[in-house]
């Protein structure tokens, strides 16, 4: 069991390695902070963003502040399976030899694997990372390969859409969040991103963070500590539960929308496991804020990140996704009571 003293040195970490993360990539404190909160939830991230605006280096700088090893693999109309296990070669001598792939590589000391634009790979692809993600293991050579600590984190790209496939529901039910990054706008940041020579050498930039004395070993141990720590009430129950059952059927709760059957609307809600990973990372976000007890405001500030993925609209609606959603999520809070 976990100390009081040992749940504020941790967090008194966390904070500082978010302070290194924003000092790292500049202008996206939203991002880093919704980052943090999936780290010490310990789920499974999608990154939605143009491209260079920072995501990669984000995670090299998130493996480089927890100390565990960072694997990156490239979505691609041919990517197989096995490329993800193994690769094969000539060696120097003519022989065909095989040597592990990006998720065996590192073995139990694999602490971040991420998948660059994973809707060019092709299902197969989706169901073996399925497996990664909620079993946190993988077959392979007649053996099982366990990663007890990999957070899997992945980004799809939103602006080429030729060879790309859809990720399935189930593939997007995995992950704990879908976090939007997108170009600062902030005239000071665009200024220090342009001229200030440290932020063109990722590297260096990245070799900079320091270690925070979190190590990713211990990340599930505290992760548990963190949930049993932070309590609830019966009427924050009631709250979430309400919140549920809007994401399926909104109009029953007063929610309108323009141009929109309300009965006809939302195809699928949140699953259970969904709404686990919303009262996950509701209880983190308390955590940082340096309390025991979950409020409605912290719940509210994960919502977006953790349910937005999880409700499917119609298909009738679907082309309109981008601008109805915001305002579904806008309504379930506005018009649902918080305790």
């Amino acid at each position: 069991m976990s100390t009081d003293t040992e749940l504020q040195q941790w967090r008194d970490q966390a904070l500082r390695l978010e302070q290194q993360l924003n000092r790292t990539v500049i202008g996206q404190q939203a991002p880093v902070r919704q980052l943090i909160i999936a780290v010490f939830a310990r789920g499974h991230v999608m990154l939605e963003g143009q491209v260079g605006v920072g995501k990669t280096t984000l995670l090299r700088a998130v493996a480089q502040g927890l100390g565990g090893y960072y694997q990156r693999i490239e979505g691609t109309i041919d990517l197989m399976p096995a490329d993800l296990i193994y690769y094969t070669y000539l060696n120097g001598e003519g022989r065909p030899c095989v040597d592990p792939g990006p998720l065996l590589k590192q073995g139990e000391q694999l602490a971040i694997f991420f998948f660059n634009e994973i809707n060019r790979a092709r299902p197969q692809v989706h169901s073996l990372l399925l497996r990664v993600m909620a079993e946190r293991s993988v077959g392979a050579f007649n053996r099982e390969y366990r990663m007890p600590h990999v957070q899997v984190f992945a980004d799809r790209n939103r602006v080429e859409r030729e060879e790309t496939f859809e990720l399935p529901a189930a593939a997007r039910d995995r992950f704990m969040m879908e976090i939007g990054i997108d170009a600062p706008c902030e005239d000071a940041v665009m200024d220090a991103l342009i001229f200030d020579p440290k932020f063109h050498d990722v590297d260096a930039l990245v070799a900079g963070v320091e270690s925070t004395g979190v190590p990713y070993y211990q990340l599930n141990d505290i992760g548990a500590a963190i949930q049993q720590a932070v309590k609830s009430s019966p009427t924050l129950h009631r709250y979430a539960l309400d919140l549920w059952k809007a994401c399926s059927r909104p109009g029953d709760f007063g929610i309108r929308l323009s141009d929109v059957e309300m009965n006809q609307f939302i195809q699928a809600g949140a699953s259970p496991r969904g709404m686990s990973y919303f009262l996950r990372a509701a209880k983190v976000r308390a955590w940082l804020q340096g309390r025991d007890m979950l409020l409605p405001e912290d719940m509210q500030a994960v919502f977006q990140v953790t349910m937005g993925h999880r409700i499917f609209l119609n298909p009738v609606y679907g082309y309109r996704k981008e601008e109805l959603m915001p305002e579904l999520v806008k309504g379930i809070l506005g018009n649902i009571a918080a305790p």
